[in-house]
């Protein structure tokens, strides 16, 4: 009987069954993940989900074994979730705020860019480190962390550990940042906009440049948010130019397809900037942009938190770490002497 109404399920039900009974277990796991992140972020407003969310992920796998039922879906949060969390992000940014900053603003916002990405490619060849690991790093940290690592891990050909160890360099090195800058700012005598200005052009993450905007206050917070916005617009050009190279050279992905000139999610985020700069859109639409832009986030976050393995992260060596300083030491000292040279006078 069971046998004969198996096969009298229409095929597209039973699909429909399999895809949800191989994708829930890790999917609902990732939920629950979201669910206290938000709460954390909620009673504690500077803690950022997204840091919340890797760090639960770190936590869980390495104290337990996860059920094998859950990979899927954490594999998919961490992938797909993460590129769909990159588009709404698109819903953040506004022209108009980014074109008044001024030209010689935007001017050392590009040189951060790229200032920090051949600077910290440089710096990792004399390191004698995988070029693939180098370049995740360098887009992390001069663009915007974690999902700037995602959007180029998108159009090349980096494995797991390298993509693993540059959201963990993000997180670690764009907390100790939250405070640094806010000090830095008040030791040298900075106005609060100066500072929100180095904050925003120097900070790996959008919620790490709120935390250290909020703590040097007096303005800082708003000006610090629209550079930091400035420089993830910077994210589709920068993935555009890696996936036509990754063409150039033939590189295929393991399904044998050429990776697009311009990624989908790219596409995606794009539309999304020129619709929330063209159409006055309600706040409530913006607000659940936001939210579904920080709940997509946040589970791929844990989504990739449970891929480190603390004894992997010892394994990679002090390379990555070296790296990382010196990326993050190029990109301050780039941000504070443009923003500086920009309010001469």
């Amino acid at each position: 009987m069971s046998t004969n109404l198996l096969e009298s399920t229409p095929p597209f039900t039973q699909l429909r069954t399999g895809v949800l009974q191989k994708y829930t277990p890790g999917l609902l796991l990732c939920s629950i993940a979201v669910l206290i992140a938000m709460i954390v972020n909620h009673f504690f407003s500077g803690v950022s989900p997204l840091i919340v969310a890797i760090i639960l992920g770190i936590i869980l796998t390495n104290l337990i074994q996860l059920p094998a039922s859950t990979s899927p879906g954490i594999t998919l949060a961490s992938k797909k979730l993460l590129r769909l969390g990159i588009v709404f992000l698109g819903l953040q940014l506004v022209f108009s705020d980014i074109l008044s900053l001024g030209f010689p603003m935007l001017a050392v916002i590009v040189c951060i860019v790229a200032g920090g990405i051949f600077g910290t490619i440089l710096m990792g060849h004399l390191l004698r480190m995988k070029p693939t690991q180098v370049l995740l790093i360098a887009c992390g940290f001069s663009i915007c962390g974690a999902a700037a690592v995602a959007g180029v891990e998108g159009v090349t050909d980096s494995e797991e550990e390298e993509v693993v160890t540059a959201v963990a360099l993000v997180v670690i090195f764009g907390t100790l940042m939250i405070p640094f800058i806010p000090f830095a700012t008040k030791v040298l005598g900075l106005s609060p906009e100066i500072g929100g200005m180095w904050a925003g052009g120097s900070i790996h993450e959008i919620a790490q440049v709120v935390a250290a905007g909020g703590v040097i206050g007096g303005g800082a917070l708003g000006v610090a948010v629209v550079v930091k916005l400035a420089r993830v617009l910077l994210l589709a050009p920068i993935a555009a130019i890696l996936s036509f190279r990754q063409r150039r050279q033939g590189y295929t992905s393991p399904d044998g397809k050429r990776p697009p000139v311009v990624p989908l999610f790219i596409l995606g985020f794009l539309a999304m900037v020129v619709l929330r700069s063209t159409v006055a859109l309600p706040d409530e639409v913006i607000a659940a942009g936001g939210f579904l832009q920080t709940a997509l986030l946040s589970a791929a976050m844990f989504g990739l938190g449970c891929g480190v393995k603390i004894q992997n992260l010892i394994h990679v060596g002090v390379k990555p770490f070296i790296l990382a300083f010196g990326s993050t030491t190029l990109v301050t000292s780039i941000a504070l002497a443009g923003t500086l040279l920009t309010h001469l006078g």
